[in-house]
């Protein structure tokens, strides 16, 4: 059953099920430390609201995404997809200490006595950095995921698991943030192609197709929504 139809008709519950039956492709450590990522993003972002969901919902299937459809075996990789956005939206309450100079830099060391430096250095990888307010928000966004990913392969999967989850998803957004979503991602179809291409990305030639094939899928929904006649 695809993740969007598991959560309209099973929402966070089904999804946290899918999530424990992937989980057993892991040994006992492996799904520990899932189980102790998942606890983690539940508990930072137990507030958040993605349109309609819970924000759980989001990173639960960018993590299924990488596990079932890309063939990810790698512990570390789900654990930065489960915690891709703690450090850019919870600083503060990952690194324990409102008054840290530098919340990002506490948050990761946080991470990275939990979790391992490389996890630590894959969320870095995929953290917007602080924005320029002279620049165009957007602009600054796809700036920053071409250089971070460059340098980053598994960063590149997560990132597209989340893209995925966020362009091919873009029709279960609602009112004004499908048009802003699809204005916001579409330069990024380009980008990805590129990245996932790439001898050096870590995926077999089955799933580097299924990717691009959902990079097209991507692109119609955006051309349908953005690309209407006046």
């Amino acid at each position: 059953m695809p993740m969007h139809a598991i959560t309209e008709m099973y929402g966070e519950v089904g999804l946290r099920e899918r999530f424990r039956l992937e989980s057993e492709a892991f040994d006992a450590e492996g799904r520990r430390r899932l189980g102790a990522a998942l606890e983690l993003a539940a508990a930072l972002h137990h507030a958040d609201r993605r349109s309609r969901e819970p924000y759980l919902n989001h990173l639960l299937r960018v993590a299924i995404r990488m596990m079932h459809h890309y063939q990810v075996r790698d512990v570390d990789v789900i654990v930065a997809g489960l915690l891709h956005d703690a450090v850019e939206d919870h600083p503060a309450e990952l690194a324990g200490d409102p008054c840290a100079p530098d919340p990002t830099a506490a948050a990761l060391a946080v991470l990275a006595d939990r979790f391992g430096e490389r996890v630590a250095r894959l969320v870095a990888a995929v953290t917007n950095p602080p924005w320029d307010p002279a620049r165009d928000r957007h602009e600054q966004y796809h700036e920053h995921v071409a250089t971070s990913l460059d340098r980053e392969p598994w960063a590149r999967v997560i990132k597209v698991s989340d893209f995925t989850d966020n362009g091919v998803g873009v029709i279960h957004s609602v009112g004004p943030k499908v048009e802003s979503s699809a204005r916001k991602y579409r330069p990024l179809v380009p980008i990805f192609r590129d990245l996932v291409t790439r001898v050096d990305t870590p995926l077999s030639a089955p799933v580097r197709q299924h990717i691009l094939d959902q990079l097209d899928l991507a692109e119609e929904r955006f051309s349908a929504i953005l690309d209407q006649p006046a």
